[in-house]
């Protein structure tokens, strides 16, 4: 259980900027999932079951001006910084752990 802090920025203004805190890096990526699954709901308000790919997924967090987390290192007391790309990765392996166990 790594303390993980996940700064979005969606737009190119820096006022579109947010952050939120999460107990574990899981949980941070199911807040990620969330964040796509709240804006497909804004873009398709009258469609109440809504699916998605995880490319879609992607595709979506590539579009965003930024998106990295702050992981917390025990052992350094310090938050070290991951990218896009190292989101991308633990998402796939969140969704890919939760489609093998149904």
């Amino acid at each position: 259980m790594s303390h993980t802090i996940l700064l979005v920025q969606p737009g190119n203004r820096p006022e579109t900027r947010t952050y939120s805190d999460y107990e574990s890096v899981n949980e941070c990526m199911e807040g990620v999932c969330k964040i796509y699954e709240e804006h497909l709901k804004r873009q398709n308000p009258n469609t109440p079951n809504i699916t998605y790919d995880i490319s879609q997924l992607f595709d979506f967090v590539d579009q965003l001006t930024d998106l990295s987390c702050l992981v917390y290192q025990k052992s350094t007391n310090t938050y070290a910084p991951y990218n896009k790309d190292w989101i991308k990765e633990k998402v796939y392996v969140l969704l890919r752990r939760a489609a093998e166990r149904r």
